[in-house]
């Protein structure tokens, strides 16, 4: 028996379940003919090619099987018994047609990942289900970063686990978060700071973030990050800890007087070392802004920039964005 676990093409075996896949892409494959955007120019230099997607459950083609149309795909019974749902195009979120866990879901994760979460929210994926990715096309930059999303996605972290996530502005840092957790099937995403409604822009980034996000996460606005990480459990996206960081040294007064801060700093790492929780946090990687013109600015910098040192410290995982692009730091 193998681990649970997604695999772009190969055979898989799980709870009695004979799966092979056989072909794994959209229906015109990957690369797609003719076309001349990056991700397929790539696969034709690396001389790559995945087939468009087929499938054999227990030795029997899919189309072969006993199977009931559902939104967006196919409900599946193999001749074995197994229960399969399939995402039929790209695109495709299948639903299923009843309760009850799936031995099999075989979906659309380039497309919508946060699907899993929600078959796992529901019971439909449970921890003995196989995950496999179908219907892949060039939405996706190479094969290795499917690797690289697929097992974020198919092997769930254990808890605690926290993750710090570092970008510039505009670096693709909150998004990489997001992509981190959206298979989870609890999630709380923490607003930090202070909401400012009379903003339209801030209002706009507000909406931007939240259309990204499934409809089922939870919101929490709160500065009581140690309080928070104490308490909680399942999985939280923090985001982020520049707005925290603000939002303490405006509730405080202390843009004349810095290190009214610190105290502040210590009890959330000691929160952050003790929580039973699964964490993702953003933060602003200081040291790609420009130096601060007044003496607040460089104090509020270089505090920030040790709290993300010691946040990285107490951290399984780091990784710093840049360009959208995920380098992981060991």
């Amino acid at each position: 028996m193998t681990e649970p676990g997604a695999r772009v093409e190969g055979e898989l075996t799980m709870g009695g379940l004979e799966l092979h896949l056989l072909g794994t892409a959209g229906p015109q494959g990957w690369p797609e003919p003719g076309c001349r955007c990056a991700s397929c120019t790539r696969m034709r230099a690396a001389k790559r090619r995945l087939e468009p997607t087929r499938v054999l459950l227990d030795g029997v083609p899919l189309d072969q099987c006993r199977r009931r149309e559902v939104p967006g795909g196919y409900d599946v019974r193999t001749p074995r018994g197994h229960r399969v749902l399939f995402a039929s195009r790209p695109g495709a979120r299948p639903k299923p047609p009843s309760p009850g866990p799936y031995d099999a879901v075989l979906l659309d994760l380039v497309g919508d990942p946060s699907h899993l979460g929600w078959l796992r929210r529901i019971g439909a994926a449970t921890p003995t289900t196989q995950v496999g990715a179908v219907q892949v096309d060039h939405r996706i930059g190479s094969p290795a970063e499917l690797e690289r999303r697929l097992r974020r996605w198919t092997q769930p972290v254990p808890s605690p686990w926290r993750t710090l996530i570092l970008g510039g502005a505009r670096s693709g840092k909150s998004q990489e978060a997001e992509l981190r957790v959206l298979a989870c099937p609890d999630v709380t995403y923490v607003a930090t700071g202070i909401m400012h409604g009379d903003d339209p822009e801030w209002r706009a980034r507000i909406a931007a973030h939240r259309e990204r996000r499934p409809r089922w996460w939870d919101t929490v606005e709160t500065i009581d990050l140690p309080g928070l990480l104490r308490t909680a459990s399942g999985t939280l996206l923090i985001d982020g800890m520049g707005t925290w960081l603000t939002a303490v040294f405006d509730a405080l007064g202390a843009w004349e007087y810095p290190r009214a801060v610190e105290p502040r700093l210590d009890e959330l790492i000691r929160a952050w070392r003790s929580t039973e929780a699964h964490v993702v946090a953003v933060s602003d990687e200081v040291g790609l802004s420009v130096i601060p013109e007044t003496a607040a600015g460089r104090a509020f910098r270089d505090l920030l920039g040790r709290l993300n040192q010691r946040l990285a410290a107490e951290s399984e995982e780091t990784a710093l964005v840049v360009a959208g692009r995920v380098m992981e730091l060991l």
